[in-house]
């Protein structure tokens, strides 16, 4: 038998989100190989996005199953208010098995997605929301101008070509386009032909500019559009989210970019912020002793790799 009235039936406010959620996809299974410095890289990400992001945001983080020492430091901020929405997966579920999860769920109007890897410059969030708002039709809107695959962003030009000023050029300065590859592993010289022989679309609509393309790693986007492309069906962690750029090239959305980088890819390590992309990694090479560039030798890198990638294998198991 009920012993008196729940006290929550008297309350009569309680607390309403943002408009905006911001959603942060996380995976570290250990702190060691690969993943060294990955919790660094989350503690700088989750800074960075913090930091004057010129509107307000809830956060929510999906933590994919990581390990103890993770899953204390996300709980600490969400104890400390920093975190407003926490999800802790017991295993990995996949990017599109927390994709299905983070889309529907999160409460804002407005979800801006984001890998654990990404490095914020400050205003991301609302020059994001500017072209999300500016533009008809918009599916997503990544906050950093880099070259995509034109097959993802037809549905875009063929808008742009009726309804704004469409110009095609070289629009992505040099340094940006080579610091988003260089965080990628690829090298100057091969980024010096791609450069040379690839253009930018650039889209002018209403006094505001953006670029064609967008991409999964990073976008801002209504929930109620990205909610149209739910569930996904992915059997793989990763390598399948290119389901949603296709999805929404498919469906005549546009895909866009901000003209500015303000988001940047750390991939692994902080090595980005220790000037160790370019010119700085080579110099930090060169005062390393012989072991370590041994290590870097292609037939050894190759076979250290392997060996990883069997251990990870058996882990993720």
């Amino acid at each position: 038998m009920r012993k008196g009235q729940n006290p929550a039936k008297f309350v009569k406010d309680v607390a309403r989100p943002e408009r905006i959620t911001v959603a942060l996809l996380n995976y570290i299974p250990f702190l060691s190989g690969f993943y060294a410095e990955t919790l660094d890289v989350l503690k700088v990400s989750l800074e960075s996005m913090r930091k004057d992001a010129g509107l307000p945001f809830d956060l929510m983080v999906f933590d994919n199953g990581s390990c103890e020492e993770v899953r204390e430091f996300l709980i600490q901020e969400k104890e400390e208010g920093r975190i407003q929405y926490l999800i802790l997966s017991e295993k990995n579920m996949g990017k599109g098995g927390a994709w299905n999860v983070m889309l529907a769920g999160a409460p804002g109007e407005i979800i801006a997605y984001t890998d654990s890897d990404v490095l914020f410059s400050p205003t991301w969030l609302s020059r994001s929301v500017e072209l999300l708002e500016t533009f008809p039709n918009v599916g997503m809107v990544t906050a950093r101008p880099y070259r995509t695959s034109p097959e993802f962003y037809e549905g875009t030009l063929k808008w742009a070509k009726e309804n704004a000023q469409l110009d095609e050029g070289q629009f992505i300065p040099w340094e940006t386009f080579l610091e988003f590859n260089l965080s990628l592993g690829q090298t100057e010289e091969e980024n010096k032909k791609v450069y040379a022989e690839t253009r930018d679309w650039r889209i002018q609509y209403k006094g505001v500019t953006a670029l064609a393309g967008a991409s999964h790693w990073q976008f801002t986007a209504y929930k109620s559009t990205l909610q149209q492309f739910l569930p996904f069906d992915m059997d793989k962690p990763m390598g399948q989210v290119r389901q949603l750029d296709k999805r929404m090239n498919d469906a005549g959305l546009l895909r866009l970019m901000v003209s500015d980088p303000l988001a940047m890819n750390m991939s692994n390590t902080l090595g980005y912020l220790r000037g160790e992309l370019g010119k700085g990694k080579e110099r930090g090479r060169k005062k390393e002793g012989v072991g370590r560039r041994m290590l870097e030798l292609p037939p050894i890198k190759k076979m250290l790799l392997a060996m990883y990638n069997k251990i990870f294998s058996w882990y993720y198991s």
